[in-house]
């Protein structure tokens, strides 16, 4: 009588080069494009907060003229200091602590769903590098500071833009990239 066979797992990494498994540094690897995008923006983005920080006092009522700002463009664009307790456009405003928990459990959602997030194709490492810098730069800001640093100011005739940072370009472009890449891509679907 024949003993039944079982059949192995499935690999969670599947194997490369002839048959064996990938080591951690090639799993690692796969996702380079993701890291160098994500600490480049993270990197960008810590240096300017880290400039405005230094060099421009802290307006906490955004209150224009008042405190010192840098006109870039007169009457269109400024650099001032201010603090966002809450996400984008002060949505959740005091709620710094609440944001930082939910910017961790974002980035180990990333990581758990990856591969059905479709993080092995080059383009959609591009959204995520840049949403994930975006996201790890916003977090280190709410750790050290209890807010984000925002700085860019725009204005549009009375319209003032909600002031931002380079990591909030970078959430918005890397979640625009991801959505137009999801349409165009029917593996994404």
């Amino acid at each position: 009588m024949t003993e039944p066979t079982e059949t192995p797992p499935p690999q969670i990494y599947p194997p490369t080069n002839g048959g064996r498994p990938r080591t951690r540094w090639e799993r690692i690897r796969a996702y380079r494009l993701l890291w160098i995008i994500g600490l480049i923006l993270f990197a960008f983005d810590l240096l300017t907060k880290l400039w405005i920080v230094r060099h421009i006092p802290f307006d906490p009522y955004h209150d224009h003229g008042a405190h010192q700002d840098i006109t870039i463009i007169p009457g269109f664009f400024y650099l001032i200091h201010v603090g966002n307790t809450g996400a984008a456009w002060s949505i959740l405003s005091g709620k710094s602590t609440l944001l930082a928990m939910l910017a961790l459990g974002t980035l180990v959602a990333i990581f758990f769903w990856r591969r059905t997030l479709g993080l092995h194709i080059r383009r959609i490492q591009l959204s995520f590098g840049l949403l994930c810098g975006g996201i790890v730069g916003n977090l280190v800001d709410r750790l050290a500071y209890g807010h984000v640093v925002d700085f860019l100011d725009f204005h549009f005739g009375n319209y003032i833009y909600p002031t931002f940072n380079i990591a909030d370009c970078g959430i918005c472009i890397g979640v625009i990239l991801y959505l137009w890449h999801s349409w165009r891509a029917p593996e994404l679907r």
